[in-house]
């Protein structure tokens, strides 16, 4: 490649996976807005549960710093890190229809705890190619720490 096209793949790797990541977790979250209804309103919901318009705007900035940090990795030919990525993105994907959709709060809570171990290896081999990859997905770490709790909580409270 030459130089100019490493430095265009420098900007468009990333601008393409936040948007990919955007449109997929978009995608996922509408897929479930109708299974949501009374039955999420009527769980008992553990301490510190946000109100529900909070989680739109935090996934969409997460998503938009993951998929960046996606497309760093991407062009920097990180592939480990990249399959990592894949496996933590899959399972955050199926988390939305297994907790929304299906109701089922601990299978959930098996897809969210997998998500985080994957989310965990892809900033530990990202450290090895970037360095400002893993820095974006640590926030996305923190929430998904946070949210493992409250899934966890809803899943004790509601059995």
């Amino acid at each position: 490649m030459s130089g100019n096209g490493k430095s265009i793949g420098r900007w468009v790797w990333p601008l393409a996976g936040a948007l990919l990541c955007l449109g997929l977790g978009t995608a996922s979250g509408l897929s479930t807005v109708s299974g949501v209804g009374s039955w999420y309103r009527d769980l008992i919901k553990p301490p510190g549960t946000p109100p529900s318009w909070v989680f739109g705007p935090v996934w969409s900035v997460l998503y938009l710093m993951m998929g960046t940090a996606l497309g760093r990795l991407i062009h920097r030919r990180a592939w480990p890190a990249v399959g990592a990525f894949g496996f933590q993105m899959v399972m955050n994907l199926a988390w939305t229809p297994v907790f929304f959709g299906a109701h089922r709060a601990g299978a959930a809570l098996g897809v969210i705890l997998s998500m985080w171990l994957g989310l965990l290896v892809t900033i530990l081999l990202a450290r090895k190619s970037d360095p400002l990859a893993p820095w974006l997905l640590v926030p996305y770490l923190v929430w998904v720490s946070y949210a493992t709790y409250l899934n966890a909580g809803f899943f004790w409270l509601n059995r």
